[in-house]
């Protein structure tokens, strides 16, 4: 099962020049909280954002990550 360090490693080696800040939301170990910064978002809608993000986990969605709430910038 996935922990906050390890979704922001991952977050961070999957999309060229991230930085998240991830946090376990209920102490439970499957409900996340993350904040993404990625120059790569810029030109994209909040929803395309938030398709990479969740692109980099799959099936983990819904499944051991039950839920990962998302804030992304461009910078």
């Amino acid at each position: 099962m996935p922990d906050a360090v390890d979704i922001k490693s991952r977050i961070e080696a999957a999309i060229p020049g991230a930085q998240a800040e991830v946090e376990d939301w209920t102490g439970g170990g499957d409900h996340f909280r993350a904040t993404v910064v990625a120059p790569s978002f810029a030109g994209l809608s909040r929803i395309e954002q938030h398709r990479l993000v969740y692109r980099v986990f799959g099936e983990e969605i819904g499944g051991p990550i039950h839920a990962l709430s998302l804030t992304t910038h461009s910078e």
